[in-house]
């Protein structure tokens, strides 16, 4: 492989240089050892904490609703709040995997496996917030598209709660097959790999994949036509669900503004949970070589951006509600800032506006702990803001005699927690079952774990220093196939 483009002012894409074999043992480890003690610590408090959630769901379906802390002034809260917030966690992963692709943006191989999972999970957990507010969700189906015995009954397009439907539907639909057919190469790895039972669900999952040029190329055309179906749904899911708050006439929701806010903000909070989940992983796993601390400052200044977007369109809303003329909006928004609630605006404030800003100086950006501790705070943030938008501009009615407050209740918090332990048992139970680590499109950026002057034929390690994990097969030598070759070079992720 030709080593023209690489420079010695490029930060390396890995830290270490290593063989392609040793590439493939290194990702595929956490699958084919035993779990760790720690693996088995934070899957057990995961299972515990999703427990505690289906405990909550199957008493408030076996009781009714009546058991949230809602009332006749505030009909959406807790629910909403937490549907809103993780079909935002979920839009990091479509972005780094599609509109980042499409844009050659090379740093993304090593996240965008993870990134992908985590979207799915959260929107995962975001449907179970839609299918309880129903009320009945045993009648949940009703607002699917399938033929039916019920005559001329039709769903009500007009209810954003069916927008929620098809939103979350084509965003969860578009997301899986985007990401499964992204691991089908890394299946075919693990597959020539294993042995027995293992080997043959592999074999079945891997389509037959055999890595030929053909196979390769029409592997390329193919994920390159599926970035670009599921780039508009980075745009589009979030700006459906904003409709259910803009197309109202309630002070502080109906606004223009909410479409490219809410997107920005959803990008803004799923990055930060990416982060939270990378430096957890590249720490316990070992990764930090291939999650470097570039992937990292990438990641940061990702967030720089839609952070400065998101407190733009705070001080937009206030502009407009001043500038408009309109009481209600005006009191609205002062209610928000000096009202009952105003802890919980300012620690929104406090978390997503002030705190973004500590990414500008370098030595925070490039320091794991503390983008551990930021990205943290960032989603607490978020969460705050979706709470403030939905609890404060409904909480003051237009009549005073319907102004009323909202406590959550013990089992809409339980639920809430319930869905951290839905998501993060999914995650574990990931990394111990797929490639967390997309293993082709590392070893395609490879060559940058190289200095500018190194030979592509540099020497290797001798075999006896290798990962025991290293396939048989493989040879240390780099690209020594054709195939092997076409991953170093494919035209979609230039080096």
């Amino acid at each position: 492989m030709s080593n023209q483009h690489t420079s010695s002012l490029r930060v390396p894409l890995v830290g270490e240089e290593r063989t392609l074999g040793q590439l493939t043992g290194e990702i595929c480890a956490p699958m084919e050892r035993k779990p760790t003690g720690k693996w088995w610590v934070a899957f057990a408090l995961a299972v515990a904490t999703l427990a505690v959630g289906v405990g909550m769901v199957s008493y408030e379906v076996a009781t009714g609703i009546g058991v949230w802390g809602l009332n006749k002034t505030i009909g959406w809260a807790f629910d909403i709040t937490n549907f809103v917030f993780w079909v935002g966690i979920g839009h990091a992963g479509t972005l780094i995997s599609a509109i980042l692709f499409l844009f050659r943006q090379k740093w993304r191989t090593s996240i965008n496996r993870a990134a992908e999972a985590m979207t799915l999970f959260a929107v995962m957990c975001a449907a179970i917030f839609p299918v309880i507010h129903m009320g009945r969700p045993w009648n949940a189906f009703w607002v699917l598209p399938y033929p039916n015995s019920r005559g001329s009954l039709w769903v009500n397009f007009r209810s954003p709660l069916l927008w929620d439907v098809f939103a979350i539907s084509t965003y969860f639909t578009i997301s899986a097959v985007f990401w499964y057919f992204g691991l089908i190469p890394d299946l075919a790895t693990v597959r020539d790999r294993a042995k027995g039972l293992k080997k043959s669900i592999f074999k079945a999952l891997s389509f037959g994949w055999n890595g030929s040029s053909r196979t390769w190329h029409r592997y390329e055309t193919v994920y390159l036509l599926l970035a670009g179906l599921a780039t508009p749904l980075v745009l589009s899911v979030h700006t459906i669900v904003s409709f259910d708050f803009a197309t109202s006439v309630i002070p502080g929701w109906h606004t223009t503004i909410f479409p490219p806010y809410f997107v920005a903000g959803a990008v803004f909070s799923g990055f930060a949970m990416v982060l939270t989940l990378m430096i957890i992983t590249r720490t316990v796993l070992g990764f930090e070589h291939l999650i470097t601390i570039r992937h990292l400052e990438n990641m940061t200044k990702v967030i720089i951006v839609t952070g400065g977007i998101v407190s733009l369109a705070y001080g937009t809303e206030f502009f407009i509600a001043w500038y408009s003329g309109n009481p209600y909006e005006k009191f609205t928004f002062m209610n928000r800032a000096f009202g009952p609630y105003a802890w919980a605006y300012w620690t929104m404030v406090t978390c997503n506006v002030v705190s973004p800003h500590l990414f500008w100086f370098k030595k925070i950006r490039t320091s794991p702990a503390a983008i551990f501790v930021l990205s943290l705070v960032i989603n607490v943030g978020m969460w705050f803001e979706r709470f403030v938008i939905i609890v404060t501009s409904l909480h003051r009615d237009f009549l005073p005699s319907s102004w009323s407050m909202y406590t959550p209740t013990v089992v809409e918090v339980g639920t809430f927690v319930g869905t951290f332990g839905l998501f993060f048992t999914l995650f574990l139970l990931f990394t111990r079952v797929l490639p967390i680590i997309s293993i082709g499109e590392v070893k395609s950026v490879a060559a940058f774990a190289r200095g500018a002057h190194a030979p592509a034929h540099a020497s290797h390690p001798a075999h006896g220093s290798e990962t025991p994990h290293e396939h048989p097969a493989e040879t240390p030598e780099p690209l020594p196939t054709p195939a092997l070759a076409a991953v170093a070079v494919r035209k979609d992720m230039p080096v």
